[in-house]
């Protein structure tokens, strides 16, 4: 087959191209990311299914968002030996098989490979399309462009609760992972007429494998230990040796890469102070942003009982709000110092987690949904102001590799974020139950208050004397339960309200510049 250069299908199609070449790109990006995000309100409906809990179940959005993360480091090794339409269809066909291994997954280890293929795939698509467009546009039309892409990648993470909430009602969380196949054959259909080939002009370029399984290791056994840790005891033998392999990794890795003469990262950006306070805020930003999208559907429908969609629901005004004001929340950074500005994203979202701490069973939808617009605004504040200031740091040399770097950061910080959240929900869960339980003594008169009142209510209904006691008791013990859950939950609010409050520290060292 010729080659189809960007050139070549300028010439057959027209102008027209341009936007042909965005939008397929933009397509199959959307239908990977609205797969990422509505899986999140079917976390409850898997645990039932596979009686597993969190700690297992929320590895199917950190494991994709890890892979994600890793897989991105590909993007530019993918489009030198593939091309872009090569890399493209792979990545989509790809994603089709880890969308098919999830439906049919019979226990909760096959769905989270399922979901890591779909996160390998991922990440190589989302660089791939954005270098699409920087090649079909010239210099003085990307900025229209990209703002278009990223206005159409904003709508998947709105649809994606809304969508997976109303698949889950009509049928089953099975039924999630064939919702986007459709929209993937015709991303497939599209990247096969639109997308550019693989210049042959165009040399390989090497690619440090060392490094990337490195990284890749580095990353797995570190959050198989966080995971694992509050099942296991943390000063066990096996998460001591997973941890210390996991930090042994990490730092062969930066050392591979000081001394890789084709780095996968180069760390050398990290030279500069005001870059090194942005990635901080970009790590505290993923954790924040992919923390609060789990926490928040997992919440209203095992504490407030909400049904999938109205957990899908919930989250939808604010994304709404956020794509409107992304715009805006621009021009603010190129107007005001980016320090204040995200000083003031980091108290938005603060504020926002620091309301959804003291929500509970009785708290109101709109409530709900208003707190999280809140916390929402600050993130939308937040994002271009620390990839303002993280480029404005670097020579205009280091400006691709900063690009990169910022972005990587911020993913790990999401996969690491959601990990360490659920971990520390868990443990706060038991110790809230501990705590309740040993409350519940013959001198508690509120608790004997209400095992006389259940027991009496249980014998109206005719259950057997011998059975009512046992009965209450059992009554007491579900509310405990429930109760601890709430906190749990309360206390998760409270550490993601804490932590945005810690980074204002180095928000203060992005400089007055805007």
């Amino acid at each position: 087959m010729a080659s189809q250069s960007v050139d070549t299908l300028s010439l057959r199609y027209g102008a027209a191209y341009r936007w042909l070449g965005t939008i397929t790109g933009m397509t199959g990006a959307m239908v990977m990311i609205l797969a990422s995000t509505m899986v999140n309100v079917a976390i409850p409906a898997i645990m039932g299914t596979y009686g597993v809990g969190q700690d297992q179940a929320q590895w199917m959005s950190t494991a994709f968002l890890a892979t994600m993360t890793a897989s991105q480091l590909l993007g530019a090794w993918v489009i030198a030996a593939f091309g872009a339409r090569g890399g493209y269809l792979g990545s989509v066909v790809i994603f089709i098989a880890g969308s098919l291994i999830c439906a049919f997954a019979p226990n909760i280890d096959v769905l989270i490979f399922g979901r890591i293929v779909q996160g390998f795939a991922a990440g190589v698509v989302q660089p791939l399309a954005m270098v699409t467009i920087f090649r079909v546009f010239p210099t003085e039309r990307r900025g229209l462009a990209l703002s278009v892409y990223a206005m159409g990648i904003m709508i998947a993470p709105i649809l994606g609760p809304i969508v997976g909430g109303l698949t889950i009602d009509a049928w089953s969380w099975r039924h999630l992972f064939f919702i986007p196949l459709p929209i993937a054959g015709l991303a497939m259909a599209m990247g096969a007429v639109f997308m550019p080939t693989r210049d042959p002009a165009v040399a390989r370029l090497p690619f440090d494998w060392s490094g990337y399984a490195l990284i890749g290791g580095a990353i797995v056994f570190l959050m198989i230990a966080i995971a694992n840790g509050q099942r296991e005891g943390w000063g066990s033998d096996t998460i001591v040796l997973q941890a210390l392999t996991g930090c042994v990794l990490a730092a062969a890795f930066v050392i591979s890469q000081l001394r890789s003469a084709a780095p996968i990262l180069d760390f050398s950006v990290f030279r500069h102070r005001q870059f090194v306070a942005a990635a901080i805020l970009g790590f505290v930003f993923g954790a924040g942003n992919f923390g609060s999208t789990y926490i928040v559907p997992v919440f209203v429908q095992t504490v407030q009982d909400f049904t999938p969609t109205a957990a899908g629901l919930v989250t939808a005004p604010s994304g709404l709000v956020v794509m409107c004001l992304f715009p805006i929340a621009g021009r603010l950074v190129d107007t005001f110092p980016v320090r204040y500005l995200a000083m003031a994203g980091l108290l938005l979202f603060a504020a926002g987690m620091a309301l959804l701490q003291s929500t509970d069973v009785n708290s109101a939808f709109w409530l709900m949904a208003v707190y999280v617009i809140i916390a929402r605004l600050g993130m939308s504040i937040m994002m271009p102001a620390i990839t303002v200031s993280a480029l404005n740091a670097l020579p205009p040399e280091q400006l691709n590799q900063g690009a990169g770097t910022i972005n990587f950061v911020r993913l790990m910080g999401g996969a690491f974020g959601v990990n360490t959240l659920v971990v520390f929900m868990e443990q706060r869960t038991q110790f809230h139950a501990a705590s309740l339980t040993a409350t519940q003594t013959s001198r508690n008169e509120s608790s004997r208050e209400l095992l006389e009142r259940v027991a009496d209510l249980l014998g109206q209904g005719g259950v057997p004397d011998a059975t009512l006691q046992p009965g209450a008791l059992h009554f007491l013990g579900r509310v405990i339960e429930a109760q601890a859950n709430t906190m749990g939950f309360q206390d998760g609010f409270m550490i993601l309200t804490a932590v945005f409050i810690c980074a204002l520290i180095p928000a203060w060292s992005l400089g007055r510049g805007r």
